[in-house]
């Protein structure tokens, strides 16, 4: 991104390398200030307001770029002088500055404009231009949030002539804020069109972080293509960034549009950014392009195995459609998971926890199941038990894992991802509010409303923790709590059918299945996967993993919040006779 600033998509990216604004002056006469008070006057008119009329009046024309000059002008005064002084001193504003109520609305409303934008400050640390240079990221970020604040309030002050008895210390520099840079990496010649765009080498956030992405739901499966969709493409490098990802033991380069900005930088409360030196001269396992544009009359959601780059790549082409992070976490895990199958492990759609009871007793235990399935509320369940009987407890993947043989051959479980992606629905309603200053929120007003927050360290997910109980998570019948099953014939059927009561975290509805419950790489390699299914469920019961079913009863109407607590409580005593 070489411009100052850019506006799309109610997105707005302040580039400090470009621009970096220390004094109310510079700001009221950046390029964009400018941008911002001429697309909120253009909002005005089209509303018809009352205010947008009061300007044109007060100005004495129509709204044009010299009337914007003019109110910037007016503003740069009343940064120094009251109303009163600067009619004194140029009578051609007294119109303008003759209702002091309106012209606060005025302000409060552009204020307010400005807070409803998603804001995102960058930096280029490979680059030296006119605007950040020594200061600290972070400090600029924060210094720049007050220097918004300041001038907002000077202007209201010298307007109403007097100061305000309540100051609000709220965040109104940058949402998130990105520090980027340009890496030579092992490009193959089919992803030449992706050189030149910057990875991201850190990130600061300025919680509480709530977007509002234009869908909550994810629909239809990820379907393999046979071609390079990126051949079909169009890339203005200026307007993406990279997000270097680890996922799970795979290095993953995840690019994306600006427009889809908000879901980059949830990334980073969801996959641990990879170091520089893990990703510089590399190639990546896996590469995602997000939001490109080509030709295609619908939106593409594909993936293509490129064997002979040894590359998985995925591809979403741009579209409201796709305005969701499950269609940026989604399409990363179905690209891992399919590389774990290739290389002959089973990746598991589910929630792996390692719990030590009070007592001493230690367990770890997966509970699988699709979308709404339960998992993440029984997981949610422990935690709300933990105080009666939990001394300690690991999350060791929260939505997507694989299971690998350790070096005594038997079942260990590995994480994908450091964080969690749950519906506040199925969250006790004090603990979203709890984890506020860490969690990254979308669509809090809706139905199937999300937040993602860190749950778990890199080195956690990935220390292997031996399997010793495998439960599939039955969110739709009545019956006992747990039930293990005594064969692989009796416990592949269920775990096959992937059976759930749809919760609407997608366009499903009422009782559906897919394939090993998981949708994301399993679906797609059916042959592949069965094979992998029967050698590890009898390596299950030869090494004395317990493999069942755990009642949540999830979908079942008035048991949402009692079915995962009564199947947690019931796990807990199978855990203490282990």
């Amino acid at each position: 991104m070489q411009k100052e600033f850019s506006l799309s998509n109610d997105k707005a990216i302040i580039n400090f390398t470009a621009k970096y604004c220390n004094t109310p002056e510079q700001l009221l006469g950046s390029y964009a200030f400018r941008k911002i008070l001429g697309s909120y006057l253009e909002m005005l008119k089209h509303r018809g307001s009352n205010i947008y009329k009061y300007i044109e009046e007060g100005i004495n024309r129509c709204i044009d770029d010299k009337v914007i000059d003019d109110i910037i002008y007016a503003f740069k005064l009343l940064i120094v002088l009251d109303c009163e002084s600067i009619i004194k001193f140029n009578s051609e504003y007294s119109k303008f500055l003759s209702n002091k109520d309106v012209l606060v609305s005025f302000i409060e409303g552009l204020y307010g404009y400005w807070r409803r934008l998603e804001r995102y400050t960058i930096v280029h640390n490979n680059k030296v231009g006119d605007g950040f240079q020594s200061v600290g990221f972070i400090d600029a970020n924060t210094q720049f949030s007050q220097l918004i604040l300041n001038t907002y309030r000077k202007i209201e002050e010298n307007i109403e002539g007097t100061k305000p008895k309540v100051y609000r210390q709220l965040p109104a520099g940058g949402n998130a804020g990105l520090i980027v840079k340009n890496y030579k990496w092992n490009c193959p010649e089919k992803y030449e069109k992706l050189v030149g765009i910057p990875f991201i080498n850190s990130i600061v956030i300025d919680p509480p972080f709530i977007s509002y992405p234009k869908k909550n739901t994810r629909d239809g499966v990820f379907a393999e293509c046979f071609g390079n969709p990126l051949e079909e493409c169009k890339i203005n490098k200026e307007h993406w960034v990279c997000y270097p990802a680890k996922v799970g033991s795979l290095l993953a380069y995840i690019y994306f549009h600006r427009d889809f900005m908000a879901h980059g930088v949830t990334l980073c409360n969801l996959f641990e950014l990879a170091k520089e030196e893990e990703y510089s001269n590399s190639k990546p396992d896996m590469i995602y392009v997000f939001g490109a544009r080509d030709n295609a009359d619908k939106v593409k959601t594909v993936f293509y195995d490129d064997v002979d780059n040894n590359i998985m790549l995925g591809y979403v082409s741009y579209g409201e459609e796709i305005d969701y992070f499950g269609y940026m976490k989604k399409m990363t895990l179905t690209l891992h998971n399919l590389i774990m199958i290739k290389r002959g492990f089973l990746p598991v759609h589910g929630a792996m926890v390692n719990i030590v009871l009070k007592n001493g007793k230690t367990a770890n235990i997966i509970i699988m199941g699709d979308s709404g399935a339960g998992k993440s509320e029984s997981l949610e369940a422990f935690r709300e038990l933990s105080e009666d009987y939990i001394s300690d407890m690991t999350v060791v993947f929260d939505d997507m894992g694989v299971v690998k043989w350790n070096g005594d051959g038997k079942p260990a479980g590995f994480g994908t991802e450091i964080g969690a992606f749950v519906r506040l629905d199925d969250l006790d309603p004090g603990y979203a509010f709890r984890e506020i200053d860490r969690s990254i929120f979308m669509n809090p007003d809706k139905t199937n409303a999300r937040l993602v927050m860190p749950v778990a360290t890199y080195n956690e997910i990935m220390q292997g923790y031996p399997v010793d109980i495998f439960l599939y998570a039955n969110n739709y019948e009545n019956g006992e709590e747990i039930e293990f099953f005594d064969s692989v014939e009796a416990a592949l059927p269920v775990f096959r059918d992937g059976a759930r009561m749809a919760k609407g975290t997608t366009t499903e509805k009422g009782l559906v299945k897919s394939y090993f419950a998981n949708p994301f790489g399993p679906v797609q390699k059916k042959e592949e996967t069965d094979r992998l299914l029967v050698e590890y469920f009898q390596k299950f019961f030869q090494t004395g993993v317990k493999v069942g079913q755990i009642r949540t009863r999830l979908g079942l109407k008035g048991k949402e919040k009692d079915g995962p607590k009564e199947a947690a409580i019931k796990l807990f005593e199978v855990v203490k006779s282990l």
